[in-house]
C-alpha cells in the first residue's frame, strides 16, 4: 500500500468510527474500533498524512513519539488513596491521569474539536518497561485506567525490524485487534505531493530521471546509508532558503540530507547543471514573452542538440517556472474570494445603516473575532493570513472613503465595489499572463522535442500538479488537452500490443 492509499483509508475509517445517529450518538461499536497500525520504512510520510487527514476532516490531532516517554508519563504517577470495602477503610494505589490522555483533553479544550486522532509514533520501539502499556493501549484503548475519549481514532506507526534493531514484535493477540497497513515508498504518489508542496524544481527534475534514487535505506556493518522522502523535502527547504540568501550550495550540504555518497554526488552535479541551464536558456523571459525571436530560435536549437540529461533538466525548469506562476495566480484568486465573501457580509451589515462610518464598527468586529479564534487556536496559518488580508483591504477601502469625503452608506459601498473591481481585474490580467506562459511553454516543447519523451515528462508533470490542474480546468489549454489525448492513445496502443504479444506466446 502506498502513502496516498493509506491516507484515504484512514480518512474513511475516521468517518466510519465517528458516524452518529439522529440523536447524536456514535453508531460504530467502540469495542470494534480497531486502532490503525502503519508499518513502513522511515521517512515516507506516516506523520504527514495524519496531519493532512486531521486538517481535511477538521478534527484535532495529538501526536507523540512514544520512545521519548517513560511508563510514568504514559500511565500516570501512583498515589495512595483511601477506599471503603465491606465497611472497612483500606489504602490502595491509584494512578494520576496519563500525560498523553491529558493532552487529548487539552486539545479538545483549546481547539473546540471534540473528535480527532491520537497518533503514537515508533510504537514498536518502546522500552521494556513501557511495552506492556503499549499492548494494553492497542488492545483496550486505555493508558493505565484512563480511556481515550469517544470520537478519537487511535493510530500508531512503527518501522519493520530491518530498519531498527530496537523493534519489538507484536504478538498475534495484539495484531488481531489492530488494522495493520504495510506501506511502501512510491515515487509517483510522492511527486503529486511534491508539486502541491512546491518542492524545489531541481529535485523534481532529478527524480524524474533517477527514479531509483528516491528512496534507499541500508543498515550494514560499514554504517547506515539512507535517502528518504523526508530527506528530499527537508533538502528542498534548505536549498530555497540558501538561494534566497545567496549562500553557496555545497556537496557537503547535500550529503547532510542525502546520506548516501553516490546519490549526494549525483544530485549535486545535477543541481549545478540545473542552475546553469536556468541562466543559459533564460526560460523566464521565454515564458513571459520578452525573449526576441532570434534568441528563441537559438535556445530551441540548443535544446534539440542537447544531451538526454540537459533536455530533462530544461523540461523541469519550464515546469518549475510555470508552477511559480500557478501559485501566484492561486494566491491572488484565494485573496479575491476571501475579500468578496467579506464584502457580502459587509453589505448585510450596512443594510440598516445610513453612515459609512459603520464600516469602522464592522472592521472592529472582524478584528475581535479573529483575535478570539487565534487565542483558541482554531485557525490554520493560511486561514489567519487570509483573514488578516481581508481586514487590511477593508481598512484600505475605509481610508479611501475618508479621503474622498464619502459619508453615505449606500454611496460608500458602491465605491467599495468599484475598488474591489480593480482587484478582480488584476486577477483576470494575471490569469491571461499565466495562460500565455502555458501556450509559449507548449510551443517551445513542440518545436524542440515534438512528441518525444520530454513532452511526455512535461505533460505528466502538469497532470501531477494540482495547481496546474486547477488552473487548466478553469481556463483551459488546448495544447495540453491535445497532448494528453495523444498520450492516452499511446498508452492504450501499448497495452493492446502487450496483450497481443502475450496471446502469441500462448
Amino acid at each position: 500500500m502506498n502513502i496516498k492509499e493509506a491516507k484515504e483509508e484512514i480518512r474513511h475509517t475516521l468517518l466510519a468510527y465517528n458516524k452518529k445517529d439522529a440523536h447524536g450518538r456514535y453508531t460504530f461499536p467502540r469495542l470494534r474500533q480497531r486502532p490503525v497500525l502503519l508499518m513502513g520504512p522511515p521517512g515516507i510520510g506516516k506523520t504527514a498524512i495524519m496531519e493532512q487527514v486531521a486538517e481535511e476532516c477538521n478534527v484535532g490531532l495529538v501526536a507523540y513519539t512514544i520512545t521519548h516517554h517513560t511508563r510514568q508519563s504514559a500511565v500516570g504517577l501512583p498515589r495512595i488513596v483511601t477506599r471503603c470495602y465491606n465497611r472497612k477503610e483500606v489504602s490502595i494505589t491509584e494512578y494520576t491521569l496519563s500525560e498523553i490522555i491529558a493532552s487529548v483533553y487539552d486539545c479538545i479544550e483549546h481547539s473546540g474539536k471534540k473528535e480527532g486522532i491520537l497518533f503514537i509514533d515508533e510504537i514498536n520501539c518502546v522500552s521494556e518497561t513501557l511495552a506492556p502499556t503499549m499492548l494494553q493501549f492497542l488492545q483496550n484503548k486505555t493508558f493505565g485506567s484512563h480511556s481515550v475519549p469517544e470520537g478519537w481514532l487511535i493510530a500508531a506507526a512503527g518501522n519493520p525490524p530491518e530498519y531498527n534493531k530496537s523493534v519489538r514484535e507484536f504478538d498475534i493477540v495484539t495484531l488481531d485487534r489492530v488494522r495493520r497497513m504495510d506501506l511502501e515508498a512510491d515515487l509517483d504518489v510522492w511527486m503529486e505531493y511534491a508539486w502541491k508542496k512546491g518542492i524545489h524544481g531541481a529535485i523534481l527534475s532529478y527524480l524524474g530521471m533517477k527514479k531509483e534514487h528516491f528512496y534507499s535505506v541500508e543498515n550494514t556493518a560499514e554504517g547506515k546509508f539512507f535517502v528518504t522522502a523526508r530527506g528530499w523535502e527537508d533538502l528542498s527547504e534548505i536549498l530555497k532558503a540558501y538561494e534566497e540568501l545567496g549562500v553557496e550550495i555545497t556537496e557537503n550540504l547535500i550529503g547532510e540530507y542525502l546520506c548516501r555518497d553516490e546519490i549526494a554526488r549525483s544530485f549535486f552535479a545535477s543541481y549545478q547543471l540545473y542552475r546553469k541551464y536556468g541562466t543559459d536558456y533564460g526560460l523566464d523571459r521565454l515564458l513571459d514573452g520578452t525573449m526576441p525571436e532570434d534568441e528563441r530560435g537559438e535556445r530551441e536549437k540548443m535544446a534539440r542538440e542537447a544531451s538526454f540529461e540537459e533536455r530533462f533538466l530544461v523540461t523541469g525548469l519550464l515546469l518549475d517556472g510555470l508552477n511559480s506562476s500557478f501559485l501566484s495566480y492561486e494566491k491572488l484568486d484565494k485573496e479575491t474570494e476571501v475579500v468578496y465573501q467579506e464584502l457580502l457580509h459587509l453589505k448585510a451589515f450596512l443594510s440598516d445603516k445610513k453612515e459609512i462610518t459603520a464600516l469602522e464598527e464592522f472592521i472592529d468586529v472582524k478584528k475581535k473575532s479573529l483575535a478570539v479564534r487565534l487565542e483558541a487556536e482554531l485557525l490554520t496559518v493560511e486561514q489567519q493570513t487570509q483573514e488578516e488580508l481581508a481586514i487590511r483591504m477593508l481598512e484600505e477601502y475605509s481610508l479611501t472613503l475618508r479621503k474622498e469625503h464619502i459619508t453615505d452608506a449606500e454611496d460608500g459601498f458602491e465605491r467599495i465595489r468599484e475598488l474591489f473591481g480593480e482587484m478582480t481585474a488584476r486577477r483576470k490580467k494575471v490569469a491571461e499572463q499565466v495562460k500565455g506562459e502555458l501556450d509559449r511553454a507548449f510551443a517551445f516543447m513542440k518545436d524542440c522535442f515534438g512528441d518525444g519523451q520530454e513532452t511526455v515528462l512535461f505533460v505528466t508533470g502538469l497532470t501531477r500538479n494540482s495547481h496546474a490542474g486547477a488552473f487548466i480546468r478553469e481556463y483551459g489549454c488546448e495544447p495540453y488537452f491535445a497532448c494528453s489525448e495523444k498520450l492516452l492513445y499511446r498508452k492504450q496502443e501499448k497495452k493492446l500490443q502487450e496483450e497481443c504479444k502475450t496471446l502469441l506466446e500462448i
